[in-house]
């Protein structure tokens, strides 16, 4: 593109690429629709979170969509490990798909002719409810994933009469959809994030969220206790808290928090300023706007301008100045 003002070449628009959990038609690659910054840019489908991982750690790829927890399931336990143990990412993001089923054939197949259905297993445990009503006597052959088990219908590589898959399978292939809204929880959703290489966390919406994951100095009484009373002295609500083992030993775990506010807020700030003085490893994993858009609120006691009020009384305590109230 030529500069109207003086003649000279503008440069050409950087393209980014983004890693995603592939084939086309997953859950992640509907995820990463929500990206308004990714449209038009390279999308590069992988095999498995690591891969994912490593795109952005080695260069590959300028940010990665992982799957991190699911309202059904929990927490995906490959994500967390691999985003505790690879230094150098930050999540800068986060999205929530519904998870919805479809049971899909290959065309001019028929739902009354189903025998054996192709489904990952965790997908097949979602729906195994709508499946006994209306399959009664099917049988299982469990898949690798929710798109490997539509596409084995299609090269061959299965023997199964339908697969249970994404809806966004349709919009890649062609297969016969013999039924919709096959799940057994329609409240059920799948959290996303986006993960990039560290970068200084987005400015504060008032909706934000801070991921941690925190190791316990050792194994004495009340000392997770004291962990989240870090969190709870300062009016910090946790979205989430679970422990994943360290892997050195028995009975060592290290503990993925997720925190309603964002770095900026002085609360947030001096939580973590604790944790480091307690924790022989905290690793910040980002702030960023939550999924929601739902405004944290907190007791008045806990504002920004508390804190701040607090740290210069000290400051005038150090420094001889008369007290004032």
């Amino acid at each position: 593109m030529t500069s109207e003002l003086d003649g000279t070449q503008d440069p050409a628009p950087v393209r980014r690429t983004y890693s995603y959990l592939g084939p086309a038609g997953t859950f992640t690659e509907a995820a990463l629709a929500q990206v308004p910054e990714a449209r038009g840019h390279e999308w590069r489908p992988v095999r498995n979170v690591g891969e994912a991982l490593a795109d952005v750690v080695e260069g590959r790829s300028d940010a990665a969509m992982i799957a991190i927890e699911n309202s059904v399931d929990g927490g995906v336990s490959t994500a967390q490990d691999a985003l505790a143990t690879i230094p150098g990412l930050r999540i800068v993001g986060e999205y929530l798909v519904p998870v919805e089923f479809v049971l899909v054939g290959r065309p001019g197949a028929r739902l009354e002719d189903v025998t054996l259905i192709a489904a990952h297993p965790v997908a097949y445990a979602q729906c195994l409810q709508w499946l006994s009503h209306a399959l009664p006597a099917h049988a299982h052959v469990p898949a690798a994933s929710n798109v490997a088990s539509a596409m084995g219908l299609l090269d061959g590589s299965s023997d199964a009469d339908a697969a249970i898959a994404p809806p966004g399978i349709l919009e890649h292939h062609e297969l016969e959809l013999l039924a919709s809204n096959i799940g057994d929880n329609p409240n059920a959703v799948t959290r996303f994030v986006l993960v990039a290489r560290t970068v200084v966390p987005p400015e504060p919406t008032g909706a934000d969220k801070t991921s941690l994951i925190v190791e316990l100095p050792d194994d004495h009484p009340g000392a997770l206790l004291e962990m989240l009373e870090q969190f709870a002295t300062r009016g910090i609500n946790l979205s989430l808290l679970a422990s994943r083992p360290i892997g050195d030993e028995l009975g060592r775990y290290r503990f993925v928090v997720d925190a309603d506010g964002h770095l900026q807020d002085e609360r947030m700030a001096d939580a973590l300023m604790g944790l480091r003085r307690f924790s022989p490893r905290v690793t910040f994993l980002g702030s960023y706007p939550r999924a929601d858009r739902a405004v944290v609120h907190y007791p008045e006691r806990y504002a920004d301008d508390v804190f701040v009020e607090a740290r210069d009384w000290l400051r005038g305590l150090l420094s001889g100045e008369p007290a004032t109230d």
